[in-house]
């Protein structure tokens, strides 16, 4: 981690992007509690929700645990091809 960067709690995160969807600016925030104001834009970000069907919605943060679960799906369906090919041959 670079120097001069603070690692704050799932929790104090959550209760900043509340208080910013409740109607505080990100200056309050951001001078209130001495965190940048692109930092808390990433936070929101992160939990806004995403419409992916018409019943369907998911926030940025569940978007990139399923493409990551999905490479490692991927990479496991290629080692089992290749297990597969190998005991084939014997």
């Amino acid at each position: 981690m670079a120097r001069g960067q603070n690692q704050y709690t799932e929790e104090f995160k959550k209760t900043i992007v509340e208080l910013y969807n409740s109607g505080k600016s990100l200056a309050e925030l951001s001078s209130e509690y001495g965190i940048s104001k692109s930092t808390i834009t990433g936070w929101v970000k992160k939990v806004k929700p995403v419409t992916v069907d018409k019943d369907t919605t998911i926030t940025a943060a569940d978007y990139q645990a399923m493409l990551k679960k999905m490479a490692r799906l991927e990479e496991e369906n290629e080692i089992l091809k290749k297990a597969m090919a190998i005991f084939a041959k014997k």
